[in-house]
């Protein structure tokens, strides 16, 4: 242990430093890096984790990348089939990354009970749907069997449950309209097998899933018939580059298209997150950094005749330097563990517990998501250290303008 780190712990235990002028500015200093530690913390993993699960949701209802008919581009609905005939499906030989393709169709139609009635989208799904995706939001029930014959079985969300008054084991009328508009519509009868949440209000309002038969029956599609394909690939960050990869691999007489290009006004809301995690990042550590200057300022003037001793005795600038820059650095550690500890168990809390709920309307989840992610707490700590402690040479620099003589006569 050198000389200049035993005066500095020997000046941070003393009584007197504790009942020094400069001890509450060093408390405010100290509470400024826990605070904006805190803040950093709990705005990266709620601003990751909010993008990740809004992205989680509209891959389980969407795929991360679909294939269509050129015309169905902004439709929401299956009108011209696709055969399944393709060399993508099942499994994309040529393409790494991707690990599921799955067909499906969907059309329009309308829930009538004796109380009430919804426009719906009616989803279709085959044996080869990835019911995995969905099974965390299912609330009550199971999953539709599709493995034996065609069946009503259907789910449905819990907001048109309790808008239509229906249950698990109810059974309800459904509509499809035809083509042409003279013909009466196509009634269906399906019965509730399970209710799902997933808190994505444009999806709760609008689906129902179930077995993709009964709209290749309605349609008069042949069984190697469906209205598109839904692609899911392992890494998000790569859904741009494997979109272009995936049309160059499909037909002319097919087009596909990524949920970011399709939920535009969704993803350019989220990249918003990132400007705001880079402004409080930004913030956060220009305060921590500012107080820190104060305060060690602060512990200079007031420790100037001690300066003019360690001087007269012999030491030089730098030697003196690294004593106050030692004493900075303990308040910074200090700080930092207390708002690790503080952030880190706010964020666990919030994890298991969801105390802080959410509108869906406006965020798309019931509750604050978050993800904790060990590397980014680390890489936090570490640039908010340097950052404050290369600032901190600064201020610093001042102990080499004062004077032995005058700083033992300083009172």
């Amino acid at each position: 242990m050198n000389l200049e780190y035993f005066i500095a712990k020997r000046l941070i235990t003393s009584k007197e430093y504790k009942s020094s002028i400069s001890a509450p500015i060093i408390k405010i200093a100290i509470a400024a890096i826990a605070i904006g530690m805190v803040m950093m913390i709990i705005s990266i993993a709620t601003g990751i984790g909010l993008q990740q699960k809004i992205r989680q949701k509209v891959a389980a209802f969407n795929g991360h990348i679909i294939i269509s008919n050129f015309d169905e581009n902004e439709s929401q609905v299956s009108t011209k089939p696709v055969s399944i005939k393709q060399d993508f499906y099942p499994k994309f030989k040529n393409i790494e990354g991707i690990h599921h393709v799955q067909a499906v169709a969907t059309k329009a139609g309308i829930i009538r009970t004796e109380a009430a009635f919804e426009g719906i989208i009616f989803k279709g799904v085959g044996k080869d749907y990835d019911w995995n995706n969905l099974k965390e939001y299912i609330v009550k029930g199971r999953i539709p069997n599709l493995s034996a014959n065609l069946n009503p079985e259907v789910i449905i969300s819990q907001y048109l449950a309790n808008r239509l008054n229906l249950k698990v084991g109810d059974k309800f009328n459904t509509f499809f309209m035809k083509e042409n508009g003279n013909q009466l519509p196509n009634l269906r009868v399906f019965t509730i097998v399970g209710i799902y949440n997933s808190g994505f209000q444009e999806f709760d309002s609008t689906y129902i899933i179930g077995d993709i038969r009964h709209l290749q029956r309605i349609n008069r599609w042949q069984p190697d018939q469906v209205g598109s394909f839904e692609v899911f690939i392992d890494d998000f960050t790569q859904i741009k580059q494997k979109g272009a990869e995936v049309y160059d691999q499909t037909s002319s007489l097919l087009d596909t298209k990524t949920i970011i290009e399709k939920y535009y006004y969704i993803f350019e809301w989220l990249q918003l997150f990132d400007f705001n995690i880079i402004v409080i990042l930004i913030v956060m550590i220009v305060v921590a950094t500012i107080n820190m200057v104060v305060a060690l300022l602060v512990m200079i003037l007031e420790r100037t005749q001690m300066i003019g001793i360690l001087k007269s005795l012999g030491a030089d600038n730098w030697s003196v330097r690294k004593i106050f820059l030692y004493n900075a650095s303990y308040l910074i550690f200090k700080g930092l563990l207390w708002g690790n500890i503080i952030g880190i168990g706010l964020l666990l809390i919030q994890k298991h517990f969801g105390i802080i709920q959410l509108n869906p309307e406006n965020y798309y989840v019931n509750q604050a998501p978050v993800y904790i992610n060990w590397l980014y707490i680390l890489f936090l700590n570490i640039g908010t250290i340097l950052i404050c402690m290369l600032v901190l040479f600064l201020p610093s620099y001042i102990i080499t303008k004062i004077s032995p003589v005058k700083a033992i006569k300083f009172t």
